[in-house]
């Protein structure tokens, strides 16, 4: 956790925003968004954090494996690392004094997959707000997160995550009563681009408003 980046600390923050990168990349990555939002967010506290373990990749870092992952053992995979996320998130939590009701949890792939994950393994709620930026679940939910809504943005095009998966989860958590919204972004690949990144304001200015 002290590899993570502090992208912004105003003295008594009234937010905290946490950025989760992908597999095989790093705090870095996220930083011009995290640079960006601070611009946006004066009085939130902005820290990209980084994976506990080297990516199988060769370069970057990972929550978990996605060497020889399927459908049938990426969740066993996912529920023996989340305590290490559990205690990530929480840590940046007493750092900055800042609650999980004030707690935004943005993710890029494996970050949102750790963070929308969560929503169905941890009894109380991480966060308030998760933003999943090409994510999915590891499986079908089973509940609805209690006091976290859950926007899934997603790619038409992106050839790693498909989309679909993003689109089931957001009509499966919506079914038992979560609020969630799932929005479709054109011509996007596996990344990030600015249509991505006005949704992601407008999401924060509702919270912090």
């Amino acid at each position: 956790m002290t590899k993570s980046i502090t992208l912004h600390l105003p003295d008594s923050p009234k937010r905290l925003i946490l950025l989760l990168h992908g597999v095989g990349a790093s705090p870095e990555s996220m930083a011009p968004l995290g640079e960006l939002l601070a611009r946006q967010f004066d009085r939130a506290a902005i820290i990209s954090v980084q994976a506990p373990d080297a990516s199988d990749f060769g370069q970057g870092f990972q929550w978990f494996s996605v060497q020889g992952v399927t459908e049938e053992n990426r969740f066993e995979r996912i529920r023996t690392v989340m305590p290490r996320f559990v205690e990530s998130v929480q840590y940046w939590q007493t750092q900055t004094k800042v609650p999980a009701d004030r707690t935004t949890l943005i993710g890029f792939s494996q970050g949102a997959i750790m963070a929308l994950s969560s929503t169905q393994m941890v009894d109380d709620p991480l966060a308030s707000c998760i933003i999943s930026l090409s994510g999915r679940l590891a499986n079908r939910p089973t509940k609805a997160p209690k006091n976290t809504r859950i926007h899934f943005l997603h790619g038409d095009q992106d050839p790693v995550i498909d989309s679909q998966f993003a689109q089931q989860a957001h009509a499966e958590l919506s079914k038992l009563g979560a609020d969630t919204t799932f929005d479709l972004i054109a011509n996007l690949v596996h990344t990030i681009n600015q249509t991505e990144v006005h949704f992601i304001i407008r999401y924060l200015q509702d919270e912090i408003r």
